[in-house]
Formats: C-alpha cells, structure tokens, sequence
C-alpha cells in the first residue's frame, strides 16, 4: 500500500486542524459547562449543546461534513476509509468533536446500515435528515440478561402479526438514545428463533416515539453520564411497527451486522489513536514543566522510557490502522476481517496504556476534572468491549491463523457480531 496521504486528504486534514484550533479546543471547558448549566438551571443535563449546534453550520460551509460515508450518492463528500482516517483521528482527540462534523457514533454505522440495506423510503425518511444532521440515532443490540458477546444468545422478539411486526425485549447500554435527537433505533431481534443459528436475528427500524418503547434510565460509564449523548436502558413492550420496517429481510440480521460493524470498529480505532497522541502531549509537556529532586520529571528514565513505548505504540496503532483501511477499500470488509479484529484489539490497549501514563505524569490532577485525561480514560475503556469484547476478537484471530495452517473443518470465521 502507498503510505503517501492523498491530495484531497492532505487538504482536508489541514482544513481540519485549523477549525480544531479556531473551534473545538477553545470550547472544551465551556461545553462541559454548558451541560452542567443544562441540569442546574433548567434540570436537563440531556438538551443539546449550543455550542455544537452552533459549529455545525461552520463544518458543513467548510466541507467538512459526512466525511465518513463513502460511495453514496446522498453524501459525494464521503470519503474512502483510507482517506478518512487521518481525519477521524483528527477528530478523535476531543470526544464531542465528532459530532460537529456529523461524523459521530452510533450514527455513521446506523446511516451506513440504511444506505447499504434501506429502501428508498427508509432512506428519504431517515437517512436524509440524519444525514443533514437534523436528528440522531441508536443502534439496540446489547441486553443485560445474556452475554451479549455472543450475538445469538439476543433473546428481544420480533414476531410477525399481519402487517406489522411486534417488538418485545429488554436492551441497555444504547448508545446515542439519550440525546432527545434520537428518532430512530436500529434494532436487532430474534425474529426466527427455530431456524439456523445465523439466520434466527434480524433488524428493524424502530422510531423512538412509537408506543412501547419505554427508556428506563440512562446508564452512567466510571460516574460519566455521557450526556447528552448517554447510553440507556430501554424496554421495548409490545412495540409494533409496519412490515415495511425490516431491513433486508427476516434472518439476515448478522448478514447487515457484518456490514455495519466492520466499518463502525475502525471508525473507534481511528479516534483511538487520536485519543493516544493526545494523551503523549499532555504527558510531555507535563513532565516538562514540572521539577522534582532537582531535575525535571521528563528527564528521569522511567519516563523518557514510557515516552519512548508511547510513540512506539501509538506509531504500530496507526499503521495498522491505515493497513486495515486499505484492504477494507481495496478487497473489502470480508476479506480484512482479520485486520479489524486485530486494530480493533491493540488500538483501544495502546490508548488506555497512555492515558493511564499520563494520568500518573499530572498525579493527582490526572484523575480530576481538570484535564480531560480522566473522562478520556473512562470512555476509551468502554472501547475494549464495544463492537466485541477484546476476547472475542483474540478467539477470531487465532482461528484465522489457524486455518492458514490446517483445515478446520466446521469452525465459522466470521468476524464476531458483537456489541459488548
């Protein structure tokens, strides 16, 4: 693979780094103010920010928009994963960031879902307005009665009745369905639960105001609400929606998640690895500033031995990273399944290795809300069991190694379908 950044991605990313400096890291204090005002003075921590409604409109007359979607006639700005990953990771360094560009999960994967799997009225009533960034949404897989590792334990029903299908399930840890945006859930389901083990699950559209969908509370991450992103808990109770809102077809859940989980992994790879390097200049330039036993922090070994690691790790992250991207752009997803179970395992390890170096670097202000270390920490630690615990992945590189050396005759080497 070339190495060489495209001309269009050497252009985007400088567009990028200066609305970064002009734009987000100039408002990281005053968006976490925002939200706490949100809940002192009008007791609602979970109504969107200003400060993000207002950069939108800035991104979108720079072109930075939709960058993530490549191939779609509705977003011609979408960009190849290749190309995309810089800047992803760009944007990775401050978690709300995202957001701004209308490059946030879950709703890249739930708006790639749509467009590959959707039908022209899906896309006209979902994914256009989604796309513009008018509403958000979640992606319902994760329940707390089951190891959702395992994506055929889901047990939430969607049975046929005429034309409409019923819902019945518990979920949690919904991503996204906090945020009083969401309209839309992607929801996976058992929907033939005596047929064959890949083809019991499929996939429904659920809007968020239909009857039946009952969110019971949001679940906080380290004491982190996340909001007013948040991620929550939900019954879905004799929830009916049209026949029309399946996706693709009955049983061919895993078939979509196979589709919307390779790119939704190296998407949380790529803001991994900005995570990381943010991470190394906070640590550097606190062990720099600061003197203890008559020298500077930075000059003492075990920490120049940690810097040395850090850019080490963060450095194999990222190739491995644009690697990943390359093959998904030049053979596909199935054929780099083992590439993006391994990013997806080393990245988010690399990032909390850092962090936590660099939360012992500022000492006890480390684990404060005086920097945003601690908050970064928490969330990337949510990564090593998001889109697939990190065993699971382990599981599946090791058969793919395996089977370069032997037959295995029966063994599945699909890429697990998992979400935590």
């Amino acid at each position: 693979m070339e190495f060489e950044y495209s001309d269009r991605c050497k252009g985007m990313q400088e567009k990028l780094l200066r609305f970064m400096d002009q734009h987000i890291y100039p408002n990281e204090k005053a968006y976490k103010q925002e939200i706490d005002r949100n809940g002192q003075e009008k007791n609602n921590r979970w109504l969107p920010t200003r400060i993000i409604e207002d950069l939108k409109p800035k991104a979108r007359e720079q072109g930075l928009w939709n960058l993530f979607l490549p191939k779609s006639v509705r977003a011609p700005e979408g960009l190849s994963n290749l190309d995309y990953a810089p800047l992803c990771e760009i944007m990775g360094r401050v978690g709300w960031a995202p957001e701004v560009f209308n490059c946030s999960a879950p709703d890249t994967g739930n708006m790639e879902t749509i467009e590959r799997y959707g039908t022209e009225e899906h896309k006209k009533q979902w994914l256009e307005p989604l796309l513009r960034g008018e509403i958000r949404s979640a992606f319902a897989m994760t329940e707390p009665a089951v190891a959702s590792s395992d994506a055929t334990n889901i047990e939430t029903r969607i049975e046929r009745q005429g034309n409409e299908y019923v819902i019945n399930g518990h979920k949690w840890w919904i991503s996204g369905a906090g945020d009083p945006r969401c309209q839309i859930f992607i929801l996976m389901g058992k929907s033939n639960p005596d047929g064959p083990r890949h083809s019991q699950q499929s996939m429904i559209l659920v809007p968020r105001e239909t009857k039946g969908v009952n969110i019971k509370r949001p679940l906080p991450v380290f004491g982190y609400d996340d909001a007013p992103h948040g991620h929550c808990e939900i019954l879905f109770e004799d929830v009916r929606v049209p026949v029309a809102n399946l996706l693709l077809g009955e049983g061919r859940g895993f078939e979509i998640a196979q589709g919307r989980l390779g790119p939704g992994r190296i998407h949380h790879c790529m803001r991994a690895v900005g995570v990381a390097e943010r991470a190394l200049e906070y640590m550097c330039k606190r062990l720099n500033s600061r003197v203890a036993f008559g020298k500077r922090i930075s000059e003492q070994s075990i920490w120049r031995e940690r810097i040395a690691e850090s850019r080490i790790q963060i450095d194999t992250a990222r190739l491995l990273t644009l690697r990943t991207a390359y093959m998904m752009d030049t053979v596909g997803n199935k054929h780099a399944k083992s590439e993006i179970a391994m990013i997806k395992v080393l990245a988010p390890n690399v990032a909390q290795t850092v962090l936590d170096w660099a939360i012992q670097a500022h000492g006890a202000a480390g684990v404060s809300d005086e920097f945003p270390l601690a908050m970064m920490w928490a969330h990337n630690r949510t990564l090593r069991l998001a889109d697939g615990p990190d065993e699971v992945h382990r599981n599946a590189i090791a058969k793919l190694e395996l089977a370069r050396h032997m037959d295995l005759p029966g063994e599945d080497l699909e890429l697990p379908i998992t979400r935590s």
